[in-house]
């Protein structure tokens, strides 16, 4: 049922109320790390992903289709949850990826304490049918959650991922200390680490990044999200950025990426924090390839996978392809 802006304001309000006091509970602390050096180990992995199928495409595309007259957009064509399920149906529906009875976390973007018109997190509608849509393959038990770089109580409201992963029946979790364990990742940066447990405890996990620039990694999207499953001081990842990307996405690997590029932020990102930065795309990419995601998701922001460094370290890897064309693609 829509809610009038007066009904919005009360509902963040209260929202803002449980969720301050969960803050000081639930509140990031960086006072904690390993150190950035070199490692020859056999990397770690968290190994969510399936298989490719014949039967079903790896990556799917749904982009509106101004239906209206003079090529505009009605209210229909840009819903945020109908372009969900059309990309998803398109790979063969949530009953592909998502099995009765699975405790299923749900990763979306959100770091910052910014609304949706910013285009910094991802888009509260993208998170909530994402939710809706793994009860309805069978998922006992779905949470959203993130390590935010802001606060995270703050996050979660402004951003709207809140309200609406709670009224999709999702348990939404902000982390604390005690949510996360050092573990030896083994990466060619990423030695020891604190992980946040929740997004490697669980039977399925989806990663729900926003497309959006980067001011020191170009673009963000599905691997560079993998940051939100760290604690410590993170920070210090960025004098080696790019490796550190793929050696997250060497570890974390999802059932399922959906991109959200419903509205994209152009420039002044990851936080940006200025309307005028952002744009409608109206669109949803799903792929079970999370390095092919992104370089489906870099081309929104002008740029190429090729200017891309993580993207190559991904694909070296064994991770994915960056020639996203090459794979099985179906427009939704």
């Amino acid at each position: 049922m829509a809610i009038d802006r007066r009904e919005a304001l009360k509902r963040i309000a209260a929202a803002g109320l449980v969720l301050g006091g969960a803050g000081a509970i639930a509140k990031l602390r960086y006072d904690r790390g390993g150190d950035v050096k070199a490692s020859d180990a056999t990397p770690m992995t968290r190994d969510f992903t399936l298989s490719a199928s014949r039967e079903n495409a790896s990556i799917s595309v749904a982009k509106a289709k101004p239906t209206g007259e003079g090529g505009l957009y009605t209210a229909g064509d840009i819903d945020p949850g109908s372009l969900v399920r059309r990309a998803v149906d398109a790979l063969g529906g949530m009953k592909r990826f998502i099995s009765n009875g699975d405790r299923v976390v749900v990763k979306p973007n959100c770091g910052w304490d910014r609304m949706p018109l910013h285009a910094a997190n991802t888009n509260p509608r993208v998170v909530a049918e994402v939710v809706q849509l793994c009860y309805e393959a069978g998922a006992k038990h779905v949470i959203v959650t993130d390590a935010s770089c802001n606060d995270a109580a703050r996050c979660f409201t402004q951003s709207g991922i809140w309200d609406a992963a709670y009224h999709a029946n999702a348990e939404v979790l902000l982390p604390s200390a005690h949510n996360f364990r050092s573990m030896r990742l083994k990466g060619e940066v990423l030695t020891d680490w604190p992980v946040y447990k929740t997004l490697i405890d669980t039977d399925k996990l989806i990663n729900v990044p926003v497309a959006k620039h980067h001011n020191l990694a170009k673009y963000t999207g599905a691997m560079k999200n993998w940051y939100g499953s760290l604690g410590g001081r993170r920070n210090r990842l960025h004098q080696n950025i790019d490796v550190s990307i793929a050696d997250l996405a060497t570890f974390m690997r999802p059932t399922l990426t959906i991109v959200d590029a419903t509205r994209v932020l152009m420039r002044n990102g990851p936080q940006g924090g200025n309307v005028a930065d952002a744009r409608d795309a109206h669109t949803i990419c799903a792929s079970i390839d999370q390095v092919a995601a992104d370089a489906w998701g870099c081309g929104l922001i002008g740029r190429r996978a090729d200017e891309i460094p993580y993207l190559a370290m991904g694909e070296s890897r064994g991770l994915g392809t960056r020639n996203w064309q090459s794979l099985r693609v179906a427009s939704a």
